[in-house]
């Protein structure tokens, strides 16, 4: 046992109840521990005590609902609508009656955050009309949160008139390399989320054993510079036929350090950490935000009007609870 290491982590622990941020150095020592050792399960306990002081035993649920299984030109190496991977043999797009029902479903079991998923070309106009409707449909106290493709400042104050109050937008990990999409794209409209009401919620994603602890601390940074109000880590799912289809997933445990560090690296100036896909490992190590899906997925061969891989409320309220949270709508 390194009793240095073991001093750390009290101490960033410390710092971070305090209401400090870590450097990129110290986030990289963390990062660094070995899995499955004193050290490990150290870091993970006390990204657990801060979490529950920093969101005062408070969690919810994410449902994200997919809106187009659709080929997409960008050909992200990662994702199954990769045209060019041939993945989606038949397309499918849900109508506003059904895509109204899921939310239905969603606020009747208690998620908080029901998330709207496209690919990258949806028409934003359609949007803004199905977030409109949703919200003179469906009371509630949730939050509608989009996940769609590029857009200016003026399109994102369009988009919170319309009804959501957040953003699910990413510079991902080897965002230009993987993708090809341009980073300073990307980041343009992180800029536009900051300048506009919208909150932002920006993973680490999509993670794999073959990225560094360097790459996963240079995302989390940059969508600290952008405001972001939910962090957290989202693994890469290897499609079979995409690219990275053969490529190893993230083990429960890494995902879980990430987890931890991300959570004792941001403090109170990023509340509340999601994990996707949810592990009980990765709640007990710091996150409260655990996610649902349906529709259309990008980590998988076709779009399931079920909770994906049988994943529902129920049992994400479940692992919450177990960490010691109470699972609710924020105040």
């Amino acid at each position: 046992m390194s009793n240095e290491l073991m001093d750390l982590i009290q101490t960033v622990k410390k710092q971070c109840l305090d209401g400090d941020t870590q450097s990129r150095d110290v986030m990289l020592r963390l990062l660094d521990i070995p899995l499955n050792t004193k050290e490990y399960d150290e870091l993970c306990r006390a990204a657990n005590e801060a979490a529950q002081v920093i969101t005062g035993s408070s969690a919810y649920l994410w449902g994200a609902i997919g809106l187009d299984y659709a080929r997409c030109p960008m050909n992200c190496m990662f994702c199954s609508f990769g045209e060019k991977w041939g993945v989606v043999k038949r397309e499918i797009i849900y109508s506003p009656e059904e895509i109204l029902e899921q939310v239905r479903r969603y606020a009747a079991e208690g998620i908080h955050f029901i998330v709207l998923r496209t690919t990258e070309f949806y028409h934003v106009a359609s949007l803004k009309d199905l977030l409109q409707n949703i919200r003179s449909e469906v009371s509630g106290e949730y939050e509608l949160i989009l996940n769609i493709g590029e857009f200016d400042v003026q399109t994102a104050n369009e988009i919170y008139e319309a009804g959501a109050s957040g953003i699910y937008h990413a510079v991902r990990l080897r965002e230009g390399i993987q993708t090809p999409f341009d980073p300073r794209q990307r980041m343009a409209t992180l800029e536009s989320i900051l300048r506009s009401p919208l909150k932002l919620i920006h993973l680490v994603e999509p993670v794999g054993p073959e990225h560094t602890n360097e790459e996963i601390a240079d995302v989390f940074f940059n969508s600290m510079r952008y405001g972001v109000a939910i962090s957290g880590a989202m693994a890469r799912i290897p499609v079979k036929g995409t690219p990275l289809g053969e490529e190893p997933a993230i083990s429960k445990e890494r995902l879980a350090q990430i987890i931890a560090v991300l959570r004792l690296t941001g403090g109170y100036k990023v509340p509340d950490i999601c994990v996707h896909p949810a592990s009980q490992e990765a709640v007990n190590a710091g996150a409260n935000v655990v996610v649902i899906e349906t529709g259309a997925n990008p980590r998988d061969q076709r779009a399931d009007r079920e909770a994906w891989r049988g994943f529902g409320a129920g049992a994400a309220r479940l692992l919450l609870q177990n960490a010691g949270y109470t699972v609710g709508h924020k105040k």
